[in-house]
């Protein structure tokens, strides 16, 4: 485990764990396109009120969340580097219309969709790691939807 500090403050963040982060994502990453299909499928389930923000076709979404996932599974030891790129993700993700409330239901179905997809291979230290790591994304991506709703209230 490493202790990392979060981005832009002296502050430690909670302890990754990243071999169980990289170990779990190398597990799952080959089969990339049925986490897509069942973590879309569990957030719907969960909150059918954020289907309407999604498109009817859902293969480009796909293609660019796993996209992401990959860049972070390749940015985890150096989160730092990648907060910028959060925090845009964040701001955009205001005007399709997400709200705070929302990133603890999409963490919850990506987590779940993890230990679906991985089966019997699926250790609880696997989703305690990325718990801690998605608060990591949603803190950040939280902070840029916060500065756009900012700036967007100040034009």
């Amino acid at each position: 485990m490493t202790r990392e500090t979060t981005p832009d403050s002296a502050t430690p963040a909670p302890m990754l764990d990243l071999e169980a982060l990289e170990t779990s994502f190398d597990l799952i990453a080959p089969q990339g396109d049925l986490l897509m299909d069942t973590f879309y499928a569990r957030l719907f389930e969960a909150a059918p009120s954020v289907r309407p923000l999604f498109p009817t076709d859902m293969a480009t979404q796909k293609t660019m969340l796993l996209g992401a996932l990959v860049l972070l599974r390749k940015s985890l030891r150096d989160l730092d580097a990648i907060v910028p790129k959060l925090r845009d993700l964040g701001a955009r993700h205001v005007a399709y219309g997400a709200v705070p409330e929302h990133y603890p239901v999409v963490g919850s179905a990506l987590i779940g969709a993890m230990a679906e997809v991985a089966g019997s291979a699926w250790r609880s230290t696997y989703a305690d790691a990325w718990e801690r790591a998605f608060g990591i994304v949603a803190g950040a991506m939280l902070e840029g939807a916060e500065l756009a709703s900012l700036e967007a209230a100040a034009a």
